[in-house]
């Protein structure tokens, strides 16, 4: 299939940092690969404020129109949101499709949903988006053949009325509503159970999937793609001591992420504040790691979560050109391709928690095999001695303070 010819457009606001607007026009190039476009040519303005009618200015519009002639590009992508009147204004001055940002993340974010619960979130995101730019749509959406940012679940529907939309709109919140409820009941019993739940966090692309395959031996999507998770997956993995743990790998980050979609995944972020312990992977190749790091950081806040266990991973060592200095603790330099490293990350969790759980020795009598399993299970045994003459084992290790079995410790 041949790739769509794609102009971007950017507009930098005098106050902005140039590596800022830098990083976030990659990003646009990377998005739009993601979703199989090829980009011909790039357009940047300086400009102070943003036309309300037409974003930029006539000329700079001119020129737009003139490069995807010459390129014979099909579509132009402007890095930032467009109002409603200017998404139809520039379409009628430029002659060709034109999409903004978020639409082309709505797009890629349709492409990858798996689970019922991605897809309705997709679809509710998309439809909400869509809901204020329906007027002067009517056009553009009956010649609909496919192409970046007319994908997913949305696009047939659309040419009907408002009414019809708002429905389902409301249809799928109800959905969503039930979906919710039935993994909160999941993660009830999740918690009964006591288990121990790690997350995985961090920007797009920068490792997250890899080292969650790799540590629980599963399948999850991988590949050097922006979103390449959209669904969060829960698996086991087992620590170094044996204490066994749930890794979820959760939808990566990103800068600027539509408003229409921070709401509809927060459930899908919602899972973090239900872990104890955070893994922020940080691809420190990136020129603007330290800025994806914050990001990622403020978000955790946001969700209340930003008081748990963090262990930062700064991820693709390998690629690094000079030396690096982390600046956030506890933290390590790796590459999650490289086993050692990986083992280094496990061991690295334990030895975070260890200054967070209580310390504690314990005898079980050899006739107690199902207590004996049950501290192997949930908590991090450093030793393990057997005695003969009393006919048991004597443990030292590391529990979390709440959890039951620290009463059974005497």
């Amino acid at each position: 299939m041949s790739k769509e010819l794609v102009v971007l457009v950017a507009r930098k606001d005098p106050f902005e940092q140039e590596e800022r607007f830098q990083s976030s026009l990659e990003e646009l190039q990377s998005l739009t690969e993601t979703a199989d476009g090829e980009v011909c040519k790039i357009i940047t303005q300086k400009r102070d404020r943003v036309h309300p009618a037409t974003y930029l200015g006539e000329g700079k519009l001119e020129e737009i129109k003139e490069a995807a002639e010459e390129s014979e590009a099909e579509l132009v992508i402007f890095n930032d949101e467009l109002s409603p009147g200017q998404l139809r204004n520039i379409a009628d001055r430029v002659g060709v499709r034109v999409i903004d940002r978020s639409q082309l993340i709505l797009d890629i974010f349709a492409g990858r949903a798996r689970t019922k619960e991605g897809k309705l979130q997709v679809e509710l995101a998309q439809l909400q988006y869509l809901l204020p730019r329906l007027s002067g749509q009517g056009t553009a959406l009956s010649r609909l053949g496919g192409g970046i940012g007319t994908r997913g679940p949305g696009e047939t529907k659309l040419e009907t009325d408002r009414r019809h939309i708002q429905r389902r709109i409301d249809d799928i919140k109800k959905r969503l509503d039930t979906v919710v409820k039935q993994r909160e009941q999941y993660r009830k019993r999740r918690k009964e159970n006591r288990a121990f739940q790690v997350a995985i966090v961090g920007y797009t692309n920068a490792g997250k999937s890899t080292f969650f395959n790799r540590v629980t031996d599963s399948q999850s999507f991988e590949e050097d793609l922006l979103f390449a998770t959209l669904d969060p997956l829960t698996r086991q993995m087992s620590l170094p001591s044996g204490f066994l743990a749930l890794l979820s790998d959760t939808v990566g980050f990103i800068q600027d992420l539509p408003t229409t979609l921070i709401a509809a995944f927060r459930s899908t972020l919602e899972e973090l504040t239900e872990a104890d312990f955070i893994v922020h992977m940080v691809d420190a190749s990136h020129p603007d790691h330290m800025q994806q790091e914050k990001t990622v950081l403020r978000l955790l806040d946001e969700l209340g979560a930003g008081q748990l266990p963090i262990l930062t991973v700064y991820n693709k060592k390998d690629l690094l050109q000079e030396d690096f200095i982390p600046h956030s603790f506890p933290s390590l330099t790796v590459s999650v391709h490289d086993p050692i490293d990986r083992k280094r990350v496990l061991h690295k969790i334990e030895e975070v928690l260890k200054d967070e759980w209580y310390e504690y020795d314990v005898f079980v009598p050899a006739s107690e095999g199902k207590r004996l399993q049950q501290f192997k299970a949930y908590s991090m045994i450093t030793s393990i001695h057997f005695y003969e003459e009393k006919e048991g084992y004597a443990l030292h290790g590391f529990i979390h303070p709440e959890h039951p079995l620290k009463h059974q410790i005497l």
